[in-house]
């Protein structure tokens, strides 16, 4: 009972609760500080999105390089489309649906916030395009010339990196999305909106199952195996999952149920896909976010995002999510740089989506485990069908020979 109540959504959703309640009742006065508290600590979260990125995509590409193998690029390629997959359906759900959701974006009685008492700015050390490209490119040429030095370096780095999110990053968002509904709640604006929150968190649990099932669905038919003899022994992970917010801290059990699956999965593959699909392989917190978005945007902004601007953003993500942190929020705080590029979010905006996203992460990585079951049975169809080529030419060359 104590873990839960000091568990990362309890807090959250803690501050939520608080938040709302002392809008209500701060003057405007005290509403210029929490505004001025607000701007500061978006600071702080901001200037450490590039810091994210190098430190979990570059060290990400080299550690693939060290286990680099002729299916090592199935692996990769296949998580990448599988996010992909996820992000075009979540964009298809969402132009059909939220326009049907009834989000008032005009609040009758509305507040203005204060201005800011002073304004501190924390300008980032690089652009986040510059962050991503530099990541890609160090991480490629490290793998390529098998820099040792540098590939320890970049190692360091991220630890140094996830110990900023952890002890700096992650503690001081409870008291951003504190400030934030302090804010949303004196303007009025979340009071009106609480119930559509509820609405997109069931809508997107639904959207899990369904692309979970289209996932089975494929691997069953590239095997031509079974898919729910893999996913009826899931339920120990899919429940550790939505208790531990970590793939990285339910790889475990994850593993002892993919091994109960054998067959049709293979012990080698399961070996090697399960613990890889478990770091690079984020469908459920891809789905996630991409219909969290385009909802705060409707609501903040008035509008969805332009569909270009949606591809590109779910392009962009599943390039993200393959190297995001493994902790609660991973794949939201490692894209915050693209959603205030490519959307255009504001820090209103982008407080939402860090709480909602949070609120239900447990869920979007229950699917995001699960899911790599059926992408573990893909890789085994690949690898038989591969074996059963090599198998046939060299009987042909035998045949030739005799």
């Amino acid at each position: 009972m104590k873990k839960v109540l000091t568990s990362l959504p309890a807090k959250l959703a803690l501050a939520v609760i608080a938040g709302i309640i002392f809008g209500q009742v701060l003057s405007f006065k005290l509403m210029e500080i929490v505004v001025t508290l607000k701007h500061i600590f978006n600071q702080v979260i901001m200037f450490c999105v590039p810091l994210i990125i190098i430190g979990f995509i570059a060290p990400s590409i080299t550690q693939l390089g060290k286990n680099a193998s002729r299916i090592l690029g199935v692996t990769v390629g296949s998580a990448y489309i599988s996010s992909l997959g996820a992000a075009f359906f979540s964009v298809i759900a969402g132009f059909l649906l939220i326009p049907r959701l009834n989000i008032v974006t005009e609040v009758e009685g509305a507040k203005n916030l204060p201005e800011l008492v002073f304004q501190l700015d924390i300008p980032q050390i690089m652009p986040v395009m510059s962050a991503l490209t530099l990541s890609l490119l160090i991480g490629l040429a490290a793998t390529w010339t098998k820099a040792e030095v540098i590939t320890n370096i970049l190692e360091e780095f991220q630890n140094i990196v996830l110990s900023i999110v952890q002890n700096i990053v992650i503690p001081i968002l409870p008291v951003f999305i504190f400030l934030t509904f302090t804010g949303l709640s004196f303007e009025g604006i979340i009071t009106t909106q609480l119930p559509v929150f509820i609405k997109v968190i069931l809508i997107v649990m639904i959207g899990h199952y369904i692309w979970l099932a289209i996932l089975y669905g494929i691997a069953g038919i590239y095997t031509g195996e079974n898919p729910f003899a893999i996913i009826k022994n899931y339920g120990e992970a899919y429940l550790t999952a939505v208790g531990t917010m970590s793939s990285a801290a339910t790889l475990a059990v994850a593993l002892r149920c993919a091994k109960k699956s054998e067959p049709p999965l293979r012990d080698d593959m399961v070996n090697f896909g399960i613990p890889l699909f478990a770091n690079i392989h984020l469908c459920g917190s891809v789905l996630t976010e991409v219909f969290f978005v385009m909802t705060v945007s409707k609501i903040l902004y008035g509008s969805l995002p332009a569909l270009p601007d949606m591809i590109l953003f779910s392009v962009l993500l599943g390039v993200f999510a393959i190297g995001a942190p493994g902790v609660p929020g991973g794949t939201v705080m490692a894209s915050l740089g693209l959603i205030s590029g490519v959307l255009g979010f504001d820090e209103t905006g982008i407080a939402l989506m860090l709480t909602i996203f949070a609120l239900q992460d447990s869920f979007g990585t229950a699917c995001n485990v699960t899911g790599d079951g059926a992408l573990t049975l893909i890789l085994t169809g690949y690898v038989k069908r591969k074996e059963e080529k090599l198998s046939q030419k060299k009987q042909y060359g035998s045949e030739q020979l005799q």
